[in-house]
């Protein structure tokens, strides 16, 4: 059971009913009510089921390596001009970096789990420079009325000069904290609580021995359609 508690206040909580399965060989299948996720490690891919659009999609699990050699690219055509590089971004935050903490063994429903922490502090992004305001011409002054003969003038009160703003202090964002524990057993999540910006969200299982699902459980649904 995963329950979703929103950041905004006086926002009404969501649960929301998944299962987990896990085959002896490493794979794993999370069923929500409207999609399914299978992790398949050996094949390293993940399979996404949309079960409202009846379609699956295939992802890799791993990124393509950066250090990898690239195909050679289209040579240039005499009389085509080059196109231009896109100009870089400056100032753009490195990945956040996470903190991981051993929460050591506890018991959580009878059963013995062990815990970790991971703490991830979301880079602070630059800020964006203001836009000096447009100078609007003010509006003409109207005559000083006439001077009387032999009345002196007044003179004359000094401004008082104005207070400088205090700079603002950007507000550093709040990180994103994930408490899981997890079986000893099977190694599967028992209990997770994250809590970020978005606000906090729990999901809590019930683990129970199975016998090894059959190889249909980690398949998409014969009549499921690749998406394109």
């Amino acid at each position: 059971m995963t329950m979703m508690q929103p950041a905004a206040p006086g926002a009404p909580s969501t649960q929301e009913a998944s299962q987990l399965v896990k085959s002896a060989s490493g794979q794993m299948r999370m069923d929500f009510p409207k999609m399914s996720v299978i992790t398949n490690p050996a094949m390293q891919h993940v399979m996404l089921l949309d079960h409202v659009k009846q379609e699956f999609k295939i992802v890799p699990m791993q990124m393509p390596d950066p250090k990898a050699p690239h195909p050679p690219g289209m040579p240039h055509l005499p009389g085509m001009p080059n196109m231009p590089a896109l100009p870089q971004i400056p100032g753009m935050p490195h990945p956040p970096a996470m903190h991981v903490q051993d929460l050591g063994k506890s018991v959580i429903g009878g059963m013995p789990v062990e815990g970790k922490q991971y703490t991830m502090q979301m880079p602070t992004l630059p800020a964006i420079p203001k836009t000096p305001a447009l100078a609007i011409p003010g509006m003409p002054k109207p005559p000083a009325p006439p001077k009387i003969p032999g009345m002196p003038q007044a003179p004359a009160m000094p401004q008082a000069p104005g207070m400088p703003k205090p700079p603002e202090v950007p507000k550093p964002p709040m990180p994103t904290v994930a408490e899981v524990w997890s079986s000893t057993a099977t190694g599967l999540p028992v209990m997770s609580k994250i809590t970020g910006e978005f606000g906090t969200q729990t999901m809590s299982c019930q683990t129970t021995p199975i016998p090894e699902p059959p190889a249909a459980t980690f398949q998409p649904p014969p009549h499921y359609k690749l998406a394109v």
